[in-house]
């Protein structure tokens, strides 16, 4: 069964799944939940200041592939990557290849993926947490001032596009259109890193540091379900998604420092083990001074 005929269809289906998404983790009317991010941009400079960093990347990243034709560097490292791999990405499409996981994994590569970042920002701005808000906004930014670079000078092809790999574009079976309407957003050859790795881990780890545990153990499984997309699919290769895991513990870890967000979880603790009324602990503190 064919689930994508265009990116009006995505388009569609994204929105729905970021409705589904804002209130699964916020448990509040995605209306009220939108209502929270306008109000956050006027009320909020440090989160304007991180919106609209996060767009501004993303415009740029819009223009990369164009930026990349008129450099037209010739040299390509994707043999480099197959002689390194050999053929793990034609394996595992051999040993999980099944049409009812091909539909459930397009799903989360084309439509979770992308609304997984718009529902975290919603889902922070409405339970009150600002700060989380703007770390996914820093982090997600980052990932792109990160990878924009690789893409430009350090070109590698998708991994079903190289011969020799032997691998099929499984894609096509769900979305027999992609190269036509999808490949203007997605070069052939921006692979390392990966950003559908990097971006849903750095959400996950973000989701971890919030306080929301179901939304944490939703974006946490995402990720593992995403990485798995990449290599079912035939798009990315192993080395592509090591690079994605280590860009998006940096990415988690500045954007929320830049956010204000203590990012280690022994810091969290820490915090849990100080005394429930501060001020009391003074004063106590205090009056044993006065009597020594």
């Amino acid at each position: 069964m064919i689930q994508f005929h265009s990116m009006q269809t995505i388009t569609i289906w994204t929105v729905i799944v970021v409705i589904a998404l804002v209130w699964f983790g916020s448990r509040k009317q995605p209306l009220a939940v939108f209502a929270s991010i306008f109000r956050a941009l006027w009320q909020s400079r440090p989160f304007l200041i991180a919106f609209i960093s996060l767009i501004l990347i993303l415009l740029v990243n819009k223009y990369e592939l164009d930026i990349e034709q008129l450099m037209n560097i010739s040299w390509d490292f994707t043999p480099a990557i197959h002689q390194l791999e050999g053929q793990f990405v034609n394996s595992f499409q051999q040993l999980f290849n099944h049409p009812f996981l091909t539909q459930i994994l397009a799903v989360f590569y084309l439509i979770v993926f992308q609304g997984l970042i718009v529902s975290s920002i919603g889902i922070y701005t409405a339970s009150g947490k600002l700060k989380m808000a703007i770390a996914v906004c820093y982090a997600i930014a980052i990932n792109y001032v990160i990878a924009i670079p690789f893409y430009l000078f350090f070109p590698v092809n998708e991994v079903w596009s190289y011969p020799p790999a032997g691998v099929e574009f499984v894609m096509l079976q769900v979305f027999p259109t992609f190269e036509e309407h999808y490949r203007q957003f997605s070069g052939l050859d921006n692979c390392f890193p990966s950003l559908h790795t990097s971006i849903s881990v750095t959400v996950a780890l973000i989701a971890a540091r919030s306080g929301i545990r179901r939304w944490s153990i939703f974006t946490g499984a995402s990720a593992l379900i995403i990485i798995f997309s990449i290599f079912y699919m035939g798009i990315h290769w192993l080395s592509d998604m090591l690079a994605g895991v280590a860009l998006a513990v940096f990415a988690s870890w500045l954007g929320m420092k830049l956010a204000g967000v203590e990012p280690s979880m022994k810091a969290m603790l820490s915090k849990r083990q100080q005394p429930l009324n501060p001020t009391r602990s003074k004063n106590v503190t205090g009056s044993n001074q006065t009597a020594e």
